[in-house]
């Protein structure tokens, strides 16, 4: 067998070169795989707010998002709606973002509770109730997410003309992963069937 003492230092010098080169592109596959599973997903997220200064409050939500979620790529026009699923005097606005984050669906969804938080609505029993803020998850452009807490594309997003005409503004063409159905498609079959847009 060859023994190290039998190499002269010209190929000792050209093995310590050449395992120092394998570690360097150890290294690197590493930092790709790495950036691969922190690759960014586009969300499209639903600001809403029907107390007090309601644009105000959609563009400090803006700001927070941006700030702790990630990079806000469009945003949709500001649109006002009768309030869904109960009643009340104060109409809501709504618009929504796309945004690249690196975040995972949880992660996003943490986030969104403390910004809420920040912005000064206090989470009760009952949901549908009038909020001076209201973040919701709709939809991503990965695989579809279902946990206890969260489910994207949002569980309700089908059924309500206030989420999904804002949502096409931004991405008209995307497929719903469950309907199989573009999400322009969805709207115009909503509006049909509705008598009364909510």
């Amino acid at each position: 067998p060859l023994r190290l003492g039998n190499l002269d230092d010209s190929c000792c010098y050209e093995m310590l070169r050449t395992s120092d080169a394998i570690l360097e592109e150890h290294k690197e596959s590493q930092s790709i795989f790495a950036q691969m599973e922190r690759a960014h997903s586009k969300y499209v997220l639903l600001t809403g707010s029907n107390l007090g200064n309601r644009e105000a409050m959609l563009e400090r939500a803006k700001t927070a998002i941006a700030e702790q979620i990630g990079e806000i790529l469009e945003a949709s026009s500001v649109h006002e709606s009768e309030p869904w699923g109960f009643e009340s005097e104060h109409q809501f606005l709504n618009q929504a973002l796309l945004v690249a984050s690196e975040m995972t669906p949880p992660e996003v969804l943490a986030a969104i509770h403390t910004i809420e938080a920040e912005l000064g609505r206090v989470r009760v029993a009952e949901q549908m109730v009038s909020r001076t803020i209201d973040i919701d998850i709709l939809c991503s452009d990965s695989e579809p997410f279902s946990s206890d807490n969260l489910m994207i594309p949002h569980a309700r997003l089908s059924e309500r003309v206030f989420a999904l005409e804002p949502l096409c503004e931004l991405i008209p063409n995307w497929i719903h992963p469950v309907s199989g159905k573009r999400y322009q498609e969805l709207l115009h079959e909503l509006i049909i069937a509705l008598p009364t847009r909510i």
